[in-house]
């Protein structure tokens, strides 16, 4: 079977040790998570949790029948195949020289890029966007000499597709 890239949201209660729990099942069941992001939902005492895998169907499956058998886990919904917004935050240090700024400039503002800090020999940038707008800006700043990178991992929410 071909291997793509499903994107889950699971919302489940805002609990100690759930993450723990969450990620144990799925390690011990050999399911390797891409990306995880975890925060406050729109539900009092309840998170959000967004996981990527880069599997088969078969194996998504697996994983939203063994996230089910866990108490906490409220829903799990695989936005990979319906219309979803994903984003992703990215902090990135990359040199520079005083002959560089203006290209780096530039190129912040064709994507709309925040620049949080500068130095003579550095320059740390925000991007947020969509996986291929991060795959595409970290290509075109590579030339410059990429320092650090952090990135908080995909968020998506799949859209609603009723305007009443």
């Amino acid at each position: 079977m071909e291997s793509k890239r499903y994107t889950l949201s699971v919302l489940v209660e805002d609990e100690p040790g759930v993450l723990g729990r969450i990620s144990g099942l799925l390690s011990r069941r050999g399911f390797n998570i891409e990306s995880l992001a975890v925060g406050a939902s729109e539900k009092v005492d309840h998170s959000r949790m967004t996981m990527v895998f880069n599997c088969d169907d078969r194996i998504i499956e697996q994983v939203i029948k063994q996230l089910y058998k866990l108490i906490n886990v409220v829903l799990v919904t695989n936005v990979s195949n319906v219309p979803s917004l994903e984003r992703e935050i990215m902090l990135m240090k990359i040199n520079t020289t005083p002959e560089t700024q203006a290209e780096i400039f530039e190129i912040t503002k064709v994507f709309n890029i925040k620049i949080l800090d500068l130095t003579f020999h550095s320059m740390v940038l925000e991007i947020t966007g969509d996986p291929p707008k991060m795959v595409a800006v970290e290509k075109l700043l590579s030339k410059f000499g990429i320092k650090e990178v952090a990135r908080t991992g995909r968020i998506a929410l799949a859209r609603d597709l009723t305007y009443n």
